[in-house]
């Protein structure tokens, strides 16, 4: 599993103390790339006893970013975690469902995210939304919530597991590449204008009327020209409604 294209992204991680057991969790599963967004009071040289001197160097190595958009730039997948089930999270996977597709997103040349929310509330909606997929840990039910760091070692090591099952080879450059985060997000942004220009979607919280949108295309793979196509559609369904509105005012 090559190591770089595997992200670790902790968002809003309260203790410093967690960030370093994250890290020695990190090495232990071969993972290398690790990513803090807006962490609490966050200090490495609280995180580094945790961390031993062994994955200090992950700790160095780590990018500190201001929103989680930031850390999922140029991502192919991002599969976010939650203990919370219902509601807008549905579809949950488990880590030993999600392995297989992670490795399959990275033996493809793509990079691949796992985002853990801050340990006192996990992510919410606004967060989990911009996740691809959502995976929960199975866990006994007198169980409310998993450490971070135990979290992030679970989602690693079946990733790891997986990698030994199925080693990495090569396949060379997919003939069309995975759609970037940032191609995802301003593809839905266009067919949010789109629907809202045909009356589809409601006025009020439109944001959940595009949800199941969302979860649609997380169901699948997205290539580039799929997007071209889907985006071409998006410009004609607007212009059509635009074309529409116009005669009706003219009338």
């Amino acid at each position: 599993m090559p190591s770089s294209s595997l992200r670790v992204v902790l968002f809003r991680p309260k203790y410093a103390e967690n960030v370093g057991s994250v890290a020695r969790a990190m090495l232990n599963m071969g993972a290398s790339t690790l990513i803090l967004v807006d962490p609490r009071d966050y200090d490495i040289e609280r995180a580094a006893p945790l961390a031993t001197s062994h994955a200090r160097h992950l700790l160095e190595s780590a990018r500190i970013v201001g929103t989680l958009a930031e850390a999922l730039s140029g991502v192919s997948l991002a599969i976010g975690t939650t203990a919370r089930t219902g509601g807008w999270r549905k579809g949950l996977s488990t880590p030993a469902k999600a392995a297989p597709e992670i490795l399959e997103r990275i033996h493809d040349g793509g990079e691949v995210a796992l985002v853990f929310g801050p340990e006192d509330r996990g992510l919410t909606n606004a967060e989990t939304s911009l996740c691809d997929q959502l995976v929960t840990i199975p866990a006994h039910p007198a169980c409310t919530s998993l450490n971070l760091s135990q979290a992030v070692l679970i989602l690693l090591y079946e990733c790891y597991q997986h990698s030994l099952t199925k080693p990495f080879e090569p396949k060379g450059p997919p003939t069309e590449r995975d759609v970037s985060f940032e191609e995802r997000q301003a593809l839905f942004s266009n067919m949010e204008k789109a629907l809202s220009d045909i009356d589809f979607l409601k006025d009020q919280n439109v944001e959940y009327w595009m949800m199941p949108v969302r979860r649609f295309f997380s169901r699948f793979r997205l290539r580039k020209n799929e997007y071209n196509l889907l985006m071409g559609i998006c410009r004609q369904v607007r212009g059509v409604a635009a074309r529409a509105a116009k005669a009706s005012k003219d009338r």
